[in-house]
């Protein structure tokens, strides 16, 4: 079975193929029949549609040579219109049969929406002032066989309705091949992405800090709470995991010697997926010696407010239909203190049982494996979080909550540590680093003991980790930033699956 007697190769394929995409193989094959190669191996382009419109001078018409797909297209007997879009816009282009050659036009009337092709002419504006490209060559790159969704619009009772988009959140996600060629402002969010890492990459490296890299594959997982994947190596016989953090590496790189270290990083977690989590998600991690976590708030501060600059051009964003300012300061509050202000509640030195109590006078049903800690953090995440609409710094966590974290200088039981809350959500994570060996064998020793009472995401004890700490690690202060929810902020998107390329799914 050949390709011409088989719409395609895969059983699977071919009983859903429709009229069309049968009519688009037999147009394929008219096409060979002619001579034309339907796939050619590459096209030497000149410009881009923007670059064109931008550069467009009256007077001395411009010789481009430009490539892109076939986006509308307007055939009559001797001439036609058509408007292609590369990676820059779209720009029209008028075709002559007297020009191109009869040969090269009865080709052209082969083609269809969503072919790529590439056309050599000359610039010009015409009496409707559309600047556009009147073609002397073009040649057939791509001949698309499967057809993509065009808007169309009818009137409907005086209404005007658009139908055949391609709009449906889940497909768009699945195809997002087609959702850049149909919906181009997607594109704009992901270039504005680039833009964020290459910036906050920049503002690093001019810093001093050294880029590296570390392990994906980790023989015992660590630096967050969080479940991991786990995966078997077969020639070494052992289990490993996909990192929850890149953490614990780069401080052993701060014990080797390094004076600042940072990462961007694929990080996987077995959670659950909405609008803020995907199981898979990008973070850069930031470690800098002989500093604290008062330090790493200014760095914070200017960094954001900065990156907003370089892609906004702007102090503001605006997320979640809310207007905020990236303008520093940030607002400072513990989070003793944040409960205190919208729960009316004190939870500073308070037992479990105690604690228990308050998460039951506030309505929150909690599972009774869970410890102090927990009980806090589930009172602030459904209470406080989401009225945190401005950038604040919740600081000063119980110890058990964070047991990497250096001990607070002044304040019992709570260690150096803070969360920027930003549009209801968090959006990075920073310590002044736990140093002492011996304290931090006892915090992960006390975590361990979390897990046998039921704590899936209670760290685990890593000896290699704590044997790197009894070599000597100087002060130091870490950060972790989650790089979707950033973008997310700085381009206003609600999902994280709208920053996410190719966000997971459930399966078709």
């Amino acid at each position: 079975m050949n390709l011409h007697d088989s719409p395609y190769s895969q059983e699977n394929e071919h009983k859903a193929l429709n009229d069309q995409m049968h009519r688009r193989l037999e147009e394929r094959k008219l096409l060979e029949e002619e001579g034309v190669r339907p796939y050619p191996y590459g096209f030497d382009v000149t410009r881009h549609s923007r670059d064109i419109k931008e550069n467009f001078l009256e007077e001395t018409p411009e010789t481009v040579s430009v490539a892109g797909r076939i986006m509308t297209v307007r055939k009559m007997g001797k001439a036609s219109f058509f408007n292609i879009q590369d990676a820059k816009g779209r720009i029209q282009v008028y075709m002559k049969r007297d020009d191109v050659g009869q040969d090269a036009y009865r080709i052209f009337k082969l083609l269809d929406i969503g072919d790529i092709v590439g056309v050599k002419g000359f610039t010009f504006r015409t009496k409707t002032g559309e600047i556009s490209i009147h073609a002397e060559e073009f040649m057939l790159l791509s001949k698309s066989l499967r057809p993509i969704p065009v808007a169309k619009e009818k009137e409907v009772d005086g209404q005007k309705v658009t139908y055949d988009a391609f709009s449906d959140k889940e497909l768009r996600y699945r195809q997002r091949y087609v959702d850049l060629i149909v919906n181009p402002e997607v594109r704009n969010t992901f270039v504005k992405r680039s833009a964020i890492v290459t910036f906050m990459r920049t503002f690093f490296s001019e810093k001093g800090y050294l880029e590296v890299e570390t392990p994906i594959l980790q023989p015992v997982y660590g630096g967050a709470a969080a479940r991991p994947f786990t995966t078997h190596h077969n020639a070494l016989d052992m289990e490993l995991y996909l990192r929850i953090a890149n953490e614990l590496y780069l401080k052993r790189l701060i014990v080797g010697g390094f004076d600042g270290v940072f990462e961007f990083a694929k990080d996987f977690r077995n959670e659950g997926i909405d609008r803020f989590h995907n199981p898979e998600f990008t973070q850069v991690e930031l470690y800098v010696a002989y500093k604290d976590y008062y330090w790493m708030m200014e760095l914070v501060e200017q960094l954001i407010y900065r990156a907003n600059l370089a892609v906004n051009n702007s102090e503001n964003t605006t997320f979640l239909d809310n207007e905020i300012s990236l303008k520093p300061p940030f607002t400072r509050l513990s989070i003793a203190d944040a409960i205190m202000q919208y729960c009316d509640r004190d939870i500073s030195g308070k037992s479990e049982s105690e604690l228990r109590n308050i998460a039951k006078d506030l309505g929150l049903e909690l599972d009774p494996k869970i410890s102090s800690g927990k009980i806090i953090d589930e009172i602030f995440g459904e209470f406080v979080e989401p009225k945190l609409i401005q950038p604040t710094f919740i600081m000063d966590y119980p110890t058990e909550m964070s047991p990497l974290a250096k001990e607070h200088r002044s304040k019992e039981g709570v260690v150096e540590r803070f969360e920027l809350i930003v549009g209801g959500k968090e959006l990075c994570n920073s310590f002044s680093e736990l140093n002492d060996p011996v304290i931090q064998r006892n915090r992960l020793e006390e975590q361990a003991k979390l897990r046998l009472r039921g704590d899936d995401e209670a760290m685990v004890v890593d000896e290699d980790f704590l044997r790197a700490l009894e070599y000597g690690m100087p002060p130091c202060a870490g950060l972790g930033i989650g790089i979707d929810r950033l973008v997310m902020l700085l381009c206003g998107e609600e999902s994280i699956r709208d920053v996410i390329f190719f966000p997971h799914l459930k399966p078709e």
